[in-house]
């Protein structure tokens, strides 16, 4: 039995539709994806991340979508994060008469208790070419049982027994564009939609429960051992040999071919292992990664070569946009959390212990628990307020990649981080029904307070306290889970290895999770440094600041 015969992702994707309709055909009419089409696809992408959708199916439905209307009535279209790049390619191939193959099962290289995080990654065992006259609802339902984020967990220069989907490109704006994907090794998708002049990447990812967000790549996506496939990743070409072209134009019989990565112009392994040779994989953390003579910090490298090889910092976009992000994402939070409600997870009995892995589960746990999501938010929020004191030792130490002309960097950094916190308002009803709303800043004070878990009292989902959690229906049992959970609320770091199948007891007993969160305080850092003007900073906290 192949390990990809079952749904494995972050959960599900999959095809509603009427009774069959002629255009739901899949036809192939084109050998190969020429450049035209891989622009029409990165086209097709950057139209939906840039109209604002916030499902799956509305962004397909939309007009944004420049094949909607030929879609048969009655579908609705539903993906899950690992599923997105998949569902999104299929979909154009399908439409644009071009080929299309996937792999259909992997196993892993070595033991893994789950695939999805295997140690030392999966390799593939099968593929599965989709032929002219297959419907595309059938490819769209099979494509939840095959694919998940273990699909993607292969080592980029492994291609036996037979090649994954996608190959790794070189860092460079012709290489790293709307359509190409992006790895977290803790079981994250996205697909980029966007580079900006600057060098930010801008993401569209989707949910479990069918939502679709955005986001900017950043230090949420970990790098990690080549084996595990981190990064991004372009999808491999593939070429119909041997078909048979029909009365109507399509293509049929033949088998489709994938390109080897050295026959791929732009196959490189630099975001691996750095832009010097290394020796092997357990080499890859000594990697250095070097622009103009200039070593810098991996995330620092990618933004400068997509930017066209220069690195410049306009502190007080960052600081705007990156509140801007942070308050979209407790938007799209609030949406995670509703449908929880609705599934009426908070009345029932909690179970006696937490999943086997809190951020790899399976069933109720994954479809409606917020540990990984409230983990890359918590991340977020902690590289803006990294990112301000960063911004601050670069103008002390007179670096000129700092874009700013004031005089009081502090200052305008805290007005700009003001107006956007300014902007963010956060809605909930409670459990008897009245509504709570609060500001982005108070969000921030409770972050590490708002529960994951899907058992407990919206109130807590919220983080709430006081006269605000006098409405929580949670017995005294679920009140010691969440006190008990603490811990692993303030850690960010996500292990997908490790059991977590804890019972209260063992929780209470501690040694689990962190003792203290991180400080995520940036309007207190920024006060600081007004009132302690010419404060120093150290370069070494921030690699490659000279």
């Amino acid at each position: 039995m192949g390990w990809m015969r079952f749904a494995l992702g972050c959960a599900a994707a999959w095809l509603l539709a009427s009774p069959a309709a002629a255009s739901s055909t899949y036809v192939i009419r084109q050998a190969a994806w020429t450049a035209s089409d891989e622009r029409g696809y990165g086209e097709f992408i950057a139209a939906i991340g840039a109209s604002g959708c916030r499902t799956v199916d509305s962004c397909l439905r939309n007009g944004a979508n420049i094949f909607a209307a030929s879609d048969p009535k009655g579908f609705v279209f539903l993906s899950d994060c690992a599923d997105l790049p998949y569902v999104l390619r299929f979909y154009y191939a399908w439409h644009r008469g071009l080929p299309f193959s996937y792999v259909s099962e992997v196993g892993p290289r070595g033991r893994a208790r789950d695939i999805r995080y295997s140690p030392r990654g999966n390799e593939v065992e099968r593929r599965r070419d989709v032929p002219t006259g297959a419907d595309a609802r059938d490819i769209l339902e099979t494509l939840r049982d095959a694919v998940s984020s273990a699909s993607y967990r292969i080592h980029p220069a492994l291609e036996e027994p037979l090649e994954s989907d996608f190959y790794s490109p070189a860092i460079s704006p012709r290489s790293i564009r709307a359509g190409t994907v992006v790895y977290d090794p803790n079981g994250h998708l996205a697909v980029i939609w966007k580079v900006e002049s600057d060098g930010r990447l801008r993401y569209i990812d989707a949910h479990s429960d069918g939502s679709l967000t955005r986001g900017y790549y950043d230090l949420r996506f970990v790098r990690a051992t080549p084996g595990m496939g981190a990064g991004f990743k372009n999808w491999r070409p593939i070429r119909l040999e041997g078909a048979r072209r029909m009365d109507d134009g399509a293509l049929a019989g033949g088998r489709l071919v994938a390109a080897r990565n050295s026959e791929i112009a732009d196959y490189d392994l630099a975001q691996f292992f750095g832009t010097a040779p290394m020796q092997g994989d357990q080499d890859w953390k000594q990697g250095r990664f070097v622009l103009n003579g200039q070593v810098l910090d991996y995330y620092d490298y990618v933004r400068a070569r997509m930017a066209g090889g220069s690195l410049r910092f306009d502190p007080l976009r960052e600081v705007a946009d990156m509140v801007q992000s942070n308050c979209a994402d407790l938007s799209y939070r609030t949406d995670a959390v509703t449908l929880a409600l609705a599934a009426g997870l908070q009345n029932q009995a909690q179970p006696a212990r937490l999943p086997v892995n809190i951020y790899g589960a399976q069933g109720d746990w994954e479809d409606y628990s917020t540990p990984s999501r409230d983990a890359r938010l918590k991340t977020a929020f902690k590289e803006l307020r990294d990112n301000v004191e960063r911004f601050m030792a670069m103008q002390a130490a007179g670096d000129s990649r700092l874009a700013y002309g004031g005089r009081d960097l502090a200052g305008d950094m805290l007005a700009v981080y003001d107006r956007g916190a300014a902007a963010c308002t956060i809605s909930y009803a409670r459990s008897d029904g009245s509504r709570v709303s609060f500001g982005y800043e108070e969000a921030r004070r409770r972050l590490f307070r708002l529960s994951f878990d899907p058992y407990h009292c919206v109130e807590r989902r919220w983080g709430a306290e006081g006269a605000e959690l006098s409405t929580c229906r949670d017995g005294s049992g679920k009140q010691a889970w969440y006190r008990a959970e603490q811990p692993l609320r303030n850690q960010l770091d996500r292990s997908y290895e490790a059991r977590m199948d804890w019972s209260l007891g063992e929780l209470l007993a501690g040694g689990m999770g962190v003792a203290q969160p991180p400080d995520i305080d940036t309007r207190g850092f920024l006060l600081a440094q007004k009132e302690k003007p010419g404060a120093r900073f150290s370069d070494a906290r921030f690699p490659g600041l000279r």
